[in-house]
């Protein structure tokens, strides 16, 4: 999501009254965002309301980047708990953390102060607690079910994520596309599928469930960037 540069004038930036459509990304046609409508249905129209909230104020995107990305690394520790009570705390957490994710490039885009910076920093901190997040919770379940096991494929998943994430810049890079926020929606998903799995105190399915997309995700698009190197050579 493309944020602000919080030196910019915030008075000059726009007007006084939040407008609900100038908020929104513009629309993208990538696979996973025309099928998947978590930020859409759910997560917009709840962090509007934090952006009505904080639209007048001294609060800047960028603020609500970081304040995102702390209440996600909260919801990690307590995920890495181990007690169902904790699992729940975390999984709510987590899920306002994906809220709060839409927010700040919510605010940036309705008082048009977007950021190259802003842009990056959010991508930056989303990977940090999302990598952060497949290993709470695989400490967490690990702790709960006294499971080696899935202690080692956890982190095997997490490993794969990471995996997953360069190749998908790599690919783009490579295509030179400078589109940007082309994983919210499949993002949002999986946040929003921890939070269901810890409230189910399942999260060990949350791990064979990542463990398995990712290595689809990963065969795929290594087919698909040699495909790419056939097609000009």
């Amino acid at each position: 999501m493309q944020i602000t540069n919080d030196n910019k004038d915030v008075s000059s930036a726009a007007g006084s009254t939040f407008n609900y459509s100038e908020s929104l990304k513009k629309p993208d046609h990538s696979f996973l965002n025309k099928v998947i409508k978590v930020e859409r249905y759910l997560n917009r129209p709840l962090a509007s309301l934090v952006v009505r909230l904080v639209y007048n104020t001294p609060i800047t995107p960028n603020g609500l980047t970081l304040f995102s990305f702390f209440l996600g690394l909260l919801a990690v520790f307590s995920l890495s708990q181990g007690k169902y009570i904790y699992f729940i705390l975390g999984g709510i957490g987590i899920q306002l953390s994906s809220i709060m994710d839409c927010a700040d490039g919510m605010l940036a885009r309705s008082k048009n102060m977007c950021s190259e910076f802003g842009s990056h920093l959010d991508i930056f901190l989303d990977r940090i607690m999302d990598f952060s997040m497949i290993i709470g919770v695989s400490v967490g379940v690990y702790r709960a079910l006294d499971n080696e096991n899935l202690l080692v494929l956890g982190f095997l998943a997490a490993g794969l994520y990471l995996l997953q994430v360069n190749l998908f810049y790599l690919t783009n890079s490579y295509l030179q596309r400078k589109e940007k926020g082309q994983t919210g929606e499949a993002r949002a998903l999986m946040l929003l599928a921890v939070m269901i799995l810890a409230l189910a105190n399942r999260l060990d399915i949350g791990i064979y469930l990542l463990l398995a997309e990712a290595v689809i995700v990963n065969i795929v698009r290594t087919i698909y960037f040699i495909s790419l190197g056939r097609k000009k050579s």
